[in-house]
């Protein structure tokens, strides 16, 4: 019998609806969209050095052979195999090569755009092969999302791995055919499917046992789950600690700690960072009066708002709203 379809490792227990419903929430909030992807024919000796994205992030497939993976930010190379995904949450620059001391070429935007079977980006010498596909994406929200800043600066998801769902192997097989295929619609194929794989590379992350510094496995605990579930579903609420302790049935020493250390931050300081991600996703997909973004974002004057939102953002919401709409393609 065919697994379920929303088991992706052998130990998926804390991934209930709840945890898939704030997941949904959060990468909703995120307006991701691809910015670039490519296949690269890459020969030993080779290097690429690949420059910080800001508010964006990075995903890298291994088709074939192998490759050393440096990130400032992680301890030390990283090696990845035929098969391997790693996807840089938080857009690190990070240098991707055959071996330590291989050359280092910058690779320029336009040479990693659309290629396929028929436009390889070939690179390197004539040594071993190694075939990557890498993709960018830019979250749409710009910065501060809750729950995604506590992520490791690499999350490596080897294929090796006997807890990796099929099908997200699936996904990445899917990837590396249609990304050397010379099919009719391929183009649109294969950004869907980075986009796919970028969220599945998150879903199997969080049901890692590994994850434990990670903000997004406050999600699997069933107290703090369910606290955010219920920050999520109403973000206008008048929220106190006292109040969202007593609804998950903690006393509010013990609810305020777990949920620090769970998540990051203070309960009530994740309560006002994600009413502003709300907000700003308002401002930039729906046509709401400010006064009605502000009362859904929980505030019942236009003023109140209008500060609390240019404390966060930097800018007053009526100007980031005209450079959402400025800046939309």
């Amino acid at each position: 019998m065919a697994k379920n379809p929303e088991k992706l490792t052998d130990h998926p227990d804390n991934l209930d609806d709840r945890t898939t419903d704030i997941l949904s929430d959060v990468l909703g909030s995120l307006r991701l969209t691809t910015l670039v992807y490519g296949r690269l024919e890459l020969g030993a000796p080779w290097g690429l050095s690949f420059p910080a994205l800001p508010a964006s992030a990075s995903l890298l497939v291994i088709a074939r052979g192998s490759a050393q993976l440096e990130v400032e930010r992680s301890q030390g190379p990283m090696v990845l195999s035929a098969g391997d995904v790693a996807l840089l949450p938080n857009g690190d620059a990070h240098v991707l090569r055959d071996g330590k001391g291989s050359p280092l070429h910058v690779l320029g935007t336009g040479q990693c755009q659309r290629s396929t079977a028929t436009n390889p980006v070939p690179l390197g010498g004539n040594g071993a092969r190694t075939t990557l596909i890498a993709g960018a994406f830019r979250y749409g929200s710009g910065r501060g999302i809750p729950l995604f800043e506590t992520l490791p600066a690499v999350i490596h998801i080897s294929a090796s791995d006997a807890r990796v769902s099929p099908w997200l192997s699936s996904t990445v097989q899917l990837l590396i055919a249609e990304s050397a295929a010379r099919s009719a619609g391929g183009t649109v194929v294969v950004s869907r499917l980075v986009d796919v794989l970028f969220v599945q590379a998150l879903r199997t992350y969080i049901t890692n046992s590994s994850c434990k510094d990670c903000g997004l496995r406050a999600l699997g605990d069933p107290h703090i789950g369910k606290a955010l579930q219920l920050v999520h579903d109403r973000p206008a609420e008048p929220w106190t600690v006292e109040g969202l302790a007593r609804a998950v049935g903690l006393s509010r020493s013990a609810f305020a700690a777990r949920f620090t250390e769970l998540v990051g931050e203070a309960p009530l300081a994740y309560v006002s960072r994600w009413r502003m991600t709300k907000a700003a996703e308002l401002l930039r997909e729906s046509n709401l009066s400010m006064l009605d973004v502000a009362e859904r974002a929980g505030y019942r004057s236009e003023a109140a708002f209008n500060r609390a939102f240019k404390r966060h953002e930097g800018t007053a919401p009526a100007r980031y709203r005209r450079q959402q709409v400025s800046a939309r393609p």
